[in-house]
């Protein structure tokens, strides 16, 4: 019985290795550009062919223009940490 948890479980850490994932998790397959895909590059001011460095760029002259020093908020520098991190994730996601 230990035997086969012990090749159960290097089963699943070879699963992982090889696809990215764990056997349990789902498989996400490419999806289609996205409402709220588009609304970030709107707010950032990016092409949907942006690079990681335009997108952080960007994200930077955003939060210069929206600080809350600046007269901006804290709900706008949230917001623009988000269309970031959703663009950077997706650039992740097309990478991989």
């Amino acid at each position: 019985m230990v035997k086969l948890l012990w090749l159960v479980a290097l089963g699943c850490i070879a699963w992982r290795l090889y696809s990215g994932r764990w056997p349990w998790q789902p498989r996400v397959g490419k999806a289609a550009p996205s409402f709220e895909a588009a609304r970030a590059r709107v707010l950032l001011g990016v092409e949907a062919d942006a690079s990681r460095r335009e997108i952080v760029e960007a994200h930077r002259r955003r939060l210069a223009a929206i600080h809350p020093d600046r007269g901006g908020s804290n709900e706008q520098v949230h917001e623009a940490n988000a269309a970031r991190d959703l663009l950077l994730a997706q650039l992740a996601a097309e990478a991989g």
